[in-house]
């Protein structure tokens, strides 16, 4: 009689343990969930706001526009960067005097990163920001209003998965199907199929446009 209470005393500690190591298990990666829905959250928010910012610029929406006169171009290649990469990028930085729009302004140390040299004596569109000088244009912005809207998807993700503890990567403690019902039963899952809808939609438009402009 003892060895058979000893035997099932020992047997009720080792379910007691296992279900205790199966609730620090399920805990962790619920907690593994909210934490890369927060990781996917900061990256959305991180890459609209760089989309919507150097958009800005080159819509020229924001900043002060005007004309770069260029009088010397020349090509610089980063110092650790290897010959098929040198190749392939090849930065060109533009120099010479800019004039604001009205002539409010002017700068004659003004430089410009371009894609390719100009002769002296270019004109270039260019948008002064707050850290120097970028080539205008929308064929350039749109690309990065795609960038902009391609942060709603991560964003809309992140935020699935901090609401329902989802985790996309790996083992989750959630499954699917039910972190799809529990994000039905409030705003949560309308909220991400509209941001993450108004993504793929602007995205793919503004890069469609980006390409054919």
């Amino acid at each position: 009689m003892t060895a058979q209470t000893q035997g099932t005393g020992k047997g009720e500690a080792d379910g007691r343990s296992a279900t205790g190591l199966h609730g620090l298990v399920s805990g962790a990666l619920g907690r593994l969930g909210r934490w890369g829905g927060l990781v996917f959250l900061l990256a959305g928010l991180a890459l609209s706001g760089w989309g919507a910012y150097e958009g800005a610029y080159l819509a020229g929406w924001a900043g002060t526009h005007g004309t770069l006169t260029v009088r010397q171009c020349e090509v610089s290649y980063p110092n650790n960067a290897s010959r098929s990469s040198r190749k392939n990028r090849r930065p060109v930085r533009c120099e010479g005097s800019f004039v604001s729009d009205g002539a409010k302004s002017r700068d004659a140390g003004a430089a410009v990163q371009v894609r390719r040299r100009y002769a002296a004596g270019t004109e270039l569109s260019v948008q002064r920001t707050d850290g120097g000088y970028v080539q205008s244009g929308l064929d350039r912005a749109w690309r990065y209003f795609a960038a902009f809207f391609g942060g709603w998807v991560l964003t809309g993700l992140g935020l699935f998965c901090l609401a329902t503890g989802y985790a996309p990567f790996g083992r989750s403690r959630v499954s699917y199907d039910d972190a799809w019902e529990a994000a039905g039963r409030g705003r949560t899952r309308a909220v991400v199929l509209g941001m993450i809808g108004v993504g793929l939609v602007g995205g793919a438009v503004s890069f469609l446009v980006g390409y054919l402009v």
